[in-house]
């Protein structure tokens, strides 16, 4: 027992400094990026129609302020850079990093095409990959790390309340590329105000880490953990008025590593719970999308959510702070229910 002990109080305090050490870096880096983006002006431009082709008016109106600042965009390549450089340096294990990894640069390329594309162009149209286009390209990454989670690693069941582990053989492929391209839009969908998707990402992230601790998949955790300590320093200077923006390089390398995270600790069904306002940011999204289209009217007047509580005169801050809120206690709720056996 005493030996037990021991060994799981040095993982513990290995996971941490992994943190710290990412947390340092990534406040290290950040003065680099910070001279790169003004000396090369990676100012994000903003979009004037959506993915339908309709025009974004309310946002348009809202968020030109910001535009007129010249904030740059790319900065998630900070956090990214400093959690690939302390994973690879000291917590690269096979079965329990590469995944999320690879998932984050992978994400992390896809969002980096995008931004460069949107730093090149007028701002016209989506000022980016083409909705369709970037779709592809992420469900291709998604089925093959799905792939290797089934292939290599192994895994073929999925854990579901009250049922036990239920058998998926190898539709656990289609299953995963549907995680990773879920988490990847809502995390990228979510980041539309100062500090909003970053401390969401947190609080995610934080309550994965603790998951994975108690499981003894301390790979996992220490990557958790890193993810945590990176984003802590960006945070810093993305809340509001934001220094800069995290772009796609960052929203994707975080959504679509945090769906692996939830696949590997084998909770799919708490990830709705734990990830919630990114599930409502992406929900407001789509029911917007289907009313648009099905019904003639629009549901909210600018979707995602943050920009309909925006439109309806709710200063940014209190926007961001609220959901930071409600994505801590949902947090803090599913892990004790995790813990307890509840529901899950």
């Amino acid at each position: 027992m005493k030996e037990f002990l021991r060994t799981f109080s040095d993982q513990i305090s290995d996971v941490f400094i992994w943190g710290l050490l990412a947390c340092v870096l990534a406040f290290a880096l950040t003065p680099v990026y910070t001279y790169f983006a003004y000396k090369y002006k990676f100012w994000k431009k903003q979009r004037s129609d959506d993915v339908s082709g309709a025009k974004l008016t309310v946002m348009t109106k809202l968020h030109a302020h910001k535009f007129r600042r010249n904030i740059p965009t790319m900065a998630g390549l900070i956090f990214v850079l400093s959690v690939a450089i302390i994973t690879l340096l000291c917590n690269l294990d096979r079965a329990q990093t590469w995944l999320p990894l690879a998932a984050l640069i992978g994400g992390a390329l896809i969002g980096l095409i995008d931004d460069i594309i949107n730093l090149i162009s007028d701002g016209k149209k989506t000022a980016g990959i083409r909705a369709p286009i970037k779709f592809a390209m992420v469900t291709f990454m998604g089925a093959v790390l799905g792939w290797f989670f089934f292939a290599k690693l192994g895994y073929s069941t999925v854990h579901i309340p009250h049922f036990g582990d239920i058998e998926f053989g190898w539709l656990i492929i289609p299953l995963f590329t549907f995680v990773v391209v879920a988490m990847g839009n809502a995390v990228n969908i979510s980041d539309g105000l100062d500090g909003l998707a970053g401390g969401l990402a947190v609080s995610a992230f934080t309550v994965y880490a603790f998951i994975a601790l108690l499981q003894g998949n301390y790979g996992i955790a220490g990557f958790c953990f890193t993810v945590v300590g990176a984003l802590i320093a960006y945070v810093w200077f993305n809340i509001y008025p934001a220094r800069f923006f995290m772009g796609d390089v960052g929203s994707f390398a975080l959504g679509t590593s945090l769906g692996v995270v939830a696949m590997l600790t084998d909770t799919l069904f708490l990830l709705p719970f734990v990830a919630v306002m990114f599930v409502v940011e992406v929900g407001s999204s789509l029911i917007q999308i289907l009313s648009k289209k099905f019904l003639h009217r629009k549901i909210f007047i600018s979707a995602p959510l943050h920009h309909h509580l925006e439109a309806n005169g709710w200063p940014e801050p209190k926007i961001t702070m609220r959901f930071w809120v409600l994505a801590n206690v949902a947090g803090i709720a599913s892990l004790i229910l995790w813990i307890t056996g509840g529901v899950f």
